[in-house]
């Protein structure tokens, strides 16, 4: 009798430590998808995130194909569409790509949405871009002045650029089958100057991304299918692609999700692509070379869509989600010396699901950032949004960069530095795919983790170095 009680508690034991481990992980996030209100089946793609009614908090704009441009606030514990105007839902065009920005300098960002209502080459609608006057949109591709400039190639993603350093926002974007283009305003009308900046290659335009890569100004990062990645080098506000020189041009690859991550949490931005059906990267700068430094699990080949580097759970350490189409999506943990812990989890593992985009903001204000995931493209989906179960004791600094105009200044890099780490971020210019995330460096806190200061490089490359006394907080800095 005492023997076969023996073996069962055996049993037991071998049980638990074979079930404790998934079961550990498996609640990684908890599903709110409950909080938006009016969630239908639908075609979605990119996401940005803005703060689009100029209340002091931000919302996600969610691209529809064929479907309504939604703008999701965040009110009484729900997440509802404050905005029904023609000109933003947008209804009858093919919508994927977002991005916000100030392009004009008068302090609030414009919107610019990419519509493609074909996969390559020619389109019969052009693009977006939306101001808002007397409370109501308007699209400055509508005036005749801007009208010879209508991007007409089928596009995909987008993203703003600060070339010269002045606050003054670009929009580039990847095209495919087609020049990708380069808008700014000029004379009070908006001009392509994607020829004149060296930016109008031909290939199949995927992913963007905008930042210092490896300049003190913004360089830009585009993953390509069909095609060699480019890595435009700013040069005093030109650029030069040297993405062969660096080795990150990947030519037999289709790239698609792409984010600027410090992977090595050494006090530099480096480079999280991602493969359609490919190896995806973690590309480390190294002696004037980018080396991929992730390990089998993390460059193991996906259907992948949308990357997002970022601190779901406020531990100090960034997650990286990979958002798949058609199959499980994957989350992993950049420990110290850029080591890729895969974290196995269920909620938000949509297996079924067809993920096109994703976006992170912590739309409530409560210090923890939400996932708002997009789905659709060969079968309609509602949205989804999950956030991460946080120890209450782990603690929080949110940096929310200025630029002189007083809108967020994108593309600016924060770096948090400790006892611990020297970790940069990326005030996002665009990235994911297709998407644009907060314009917040958002920081979970390590133990024992003290000395706190933070350094803000702007798009100029000027620096701004300061002490942080109190956690828990998010710190507004305006450019001087």
């Amino acid at each position: 009798m005492k023997i076969k009680i023996i073996n069962n508690l055996k049993k037991v034991v071998v049980l638990f430590f074979i079930l404790t481990p998934n079961n550990l992980h498996a609640d990684f996030f908890e599903d709110i998808t409950s909080q938006i209100v009016d969630n239908p089946k639908r075609l979605s793609y990119g996401i940005s995130v803005t703060d689009l009614n100029q209340d002091g908090n931000f919302d996600f704009i969610v691209t529809g194909f064929g479907y309504l441009n939604l703008a999701l606030s965040y009110e009484n514990g729900k997440l509802i569409n404050i905005v029904n105007q023609k000109k933003f839902s947008d209804e009858f065009r093919r919508t994927i790509g977002v991005a916000a920005c100030d392009i004009d300098k008068d302090g609030f960002e414009e919107i610019y949405f990419l519509n493609t209502d074909t996969y390559s080459g020619t389109k019969k609608y052009s693009d977006r871009l939306l101001d808002m006057r007397d409370n109501n949109y308007f699209d400055l591709f509508e005036l005749e002045k801007n009208k010879e400039n209508l991007n007409l190639t089928a596009g995909r993603s987008v993203a703003c650029v600060d070339r010269k350093g002045d606050g003054e926002y670009g929009i580039y974007v990847a095209n495919y089958g087609g020049p990708s283009r380069f808008y700014e305003i000029e004379n009070e009308s908006i001009k392509d100057k994607a020829q004149n900046l060296n930016l109008d290659n031909i290939t199949g335009g995927r992913a963007v991304v905008s930042g210092h890569i490896l300049t003190d100004r913004a360089d830009i990062f585009a993953a390509n299918e069909r095609g060699a990645n480019f890595l435009f080098k700013n040069n005093n506000g030109n650029f030069e692609d040297v993405a062969f020189d660096y080795r990150i041009d990947d030519a037999i690859q289709n790239g698609r999700g792409t984010a600027l991550s410090d992977i090595y949490y050494r006090g530099r931005l480096d480079i999280l692509s991602g493969n359609w059906l490919g190896y995806h990267r973690a590309w480390i700068l190294e002696n004037r070379e980018f080396k991929d430094i992730g390990n089998k699990a993390f460059d193991k080949p996906s259907r992948i869509r949308t990357i997002i580097s970022a601190d779901f759970d406020n531990d100090g350490f960034d997650e990286v989600f990979m958002n798949n189409i058609a199959e499980p999506n994957k989350l992993f943990r950049i420990k110290d010396n850029g080591k890729f812990e895969q974290i196995n989890f269920q909620v938000g593992l949509e297996a079924n699901g067809y993920g096109t985009g994703a976006a992170v903001a912590d739309i409530d204000n409560d210090g923890v950032l939400e996932l708002l995931v997009a789905r659709g493209e060969s079968k309609e989906q509602p949205l989804t949004l999950y956030k991460a179960k946080v120890n209450k004791e782990n603690k929080y600094l949110r940096i929310k960069p200025l630029n002189k105009y007083g809108a967020p200044a994108r593309g600016a890099t924060v770096t948090l530095i400790t006892n611990k780490r020297k970790h940069s971020k990326t005030i996002d210019a665009g990235s994911g795919y297709l998407c644009q995330m907060e314009p917040v460096a958002h920081y979970g806190i390590r133990k024992n983790e003290k000395n706190f200061k933070v350094e803000i490089k702007w798009t100029n490359g000027t620096k701004k170095l300061f002490n942080v006394s109190e956690l828990n907080q998010t710190i507004t800095i305006k450019q001087k």
